[in-house]
């Protein structure tokens, strides 16, 4: 890894770029199969799949038979550590729910706000070298505690056909409502406009490459909404002397293993720790099944040395993480400051991966610096807010005059009507 040593702040923008690709070369390829999907449906689903993914598909849906085969093609160890996200994710997500909470805010005048579960979510999982089944968990248990009616999953299918047996247990665990065979754009397609046998959805979340992301940006511009932009993961550590190299190095691949556009960085105040994390990285690559990938993401990687703790803290709101590391013995201070990141893993036992599998928290965060400004998918990422008011006879009487003094100074005559004739039926 690169070590770069006390940059001065004219340069950092230019240190904390991600590795980008062109999204204008993969507009055109968007467009066509979203067009193509839009006329002919399902026809056009198995067309770009035996393209894309090199399978002829019959069936675009899994049927249930399919689902209920694989439970014994599952370790019973594997049941257990699913069951045991499954538990602390439904605990963490459902301590945010919100009970009904009536706010008099005048006599007579009551106000609430109540959710709703949006009625059709879609939840694309990725099914490459790496079948996301924790992804599963982290969208479908929200969903289902929300009040979703529908959950809509869809996943591309091997060269045999079929979805990772994981992904189906996880699903059928969880309650998803349909389990398509589609993947990549066209899944997104599918999601967007609906077709014979894929429902349309309201809102789309999960992961994905270039490709599918590309495709969720664009189903915005049809009246879709999605869980928040996304990019390549990536993950920032900051860590002192009393940190432990090695669990630094550990974390620092865990996350460039997703991808070879994958960013991690290790920032600190000693140059001999860092020197101590890029000896352990490179040790530890050697050993991992995905170390090719790997590799190439370390390669977008960095080691920073700072000395200055409000330089470090800026830096860190200034590359707005999607997973913040943190072990230093001021860590308040650092808790207290931090401002932009999606989800901070504090002190020497609380590895990145927690998060992604089994802490309770979700691991579907913003990326590309977009944490200045989206949180990661919550409770509140699969529902909407209404507001309710109830308006008694003395409620109108005191605020009815203010009513229309404001909508009269806005020259709306009709509003302040619907108020006057409400006041004078009352005299």
């Amino acid at each position: 890894m690169k070590l770069i040593k006390k940059p001065a702040k004219k340069d950092w923008k230019q240190l904390l770029r991600r590795p980008t690709f062109a999204s204008e070369s993969l507009d055109s390829i968007v467009n066509e199969v979203f067009a193509d999907i839009q006329i002919n449906g399902d026809k056009a689903l198995k067309k770009y799949t035996e393209k894309f993914d090199k399978v002829t598909i019959d069936n675009l849906i899994v049927p249930i038979g399919e689902i209920e085969s694989v439970e014994n093609k599952i370790s019973d160890k594997l049941k257990n550590a699913i069951q045991l996200a499954k538990n602390n994710i439904e605990s963490f997500h459902s301590s945010q729910q919100i009970e009904r909470k009536v706010i008099i805010t005048s006599p007579g005048v009551e106000c609430w706000q109540e959710s709703r579960g949006i009625e059709k979510v879609g939840i694309y999982i990725p099914g490459g070298s790496a079948p996301l089944f924790s992804t599963v968990l982290m969208l479908a248990i929200p969903a289902k505690i929300a009040g979703c009616k529908e959950i809509i999953l869809c996943s591309p299918p091997n060269k045999n056909g079929l979805i990772d047996p994981t992904i189906l247990y996880t699903a059928k665990l969880v309650g998803v409502t349909q389990i398509c065979k589609v993947g990549g754009i066209q899944a997104i397609g599918a999601l967007t406009f609906g077709t014979e046998s894929i429902p349309k959805v309201n809102k789309i979340f999960g992961p994905g490459n270039q490709y599918v992301t590309a495709a969720k940006q664009q189903s915005l511009s049809y009246g879709l909404a999605i869980d928040m932009p996304a990019g390549p993961s990536e993950l920032l550590v900051l860590a002192d002397e009393s940190a432990n190299a090695n669990f630094v190095a550990s974390d620092l691949l865990s996350q460039a293993e997703h991808g070879a556009d994958s960013q991690v960085i290790c920032i600190s105040r000693s140059e001999k720790f860092l020197k101590e994390v890029s000896l352990e990285v490179e040790t530890q690559l050697k050993e991992l099944s995905r170390k090719n990938i790997t590799a190439s993401a370390i390669e977008n990687s960095k080691l920073i040395l700072l000395e200055n703790d409000q330089d470090i803290i800026d830096m860190i709101n200034e590359y707005a993480p999607e997973h913040f590391i943190l072990v230093v013995e001021n860590e308040e201070f650092y808790l207290k400051e931090i401002v932009n990141a999606g989800s901070v893993f504090i002190g020497n036992y609380t590895p990145e991966s927690a998060g992604d599998y089994a802490s309770g928290t979700n691991h579907t965060l913003p990326t590309n610096g977009f944490a200045k400004a989206y949180s990661g998918v919550n409770l509140d990422s699969f529902v909407k807010k209404i507001t309710f008011q109830k308006i008694s006879k003395k409620g109108i009487k005191n605020i009815g005059n203010a009513i229309e003094i404001m909508a009269d100074a806005e020259g709306l005559q009709a509003h302040k009507n619907a108020v006057s004739l409400r006041l004078k039926s009352l005299n």
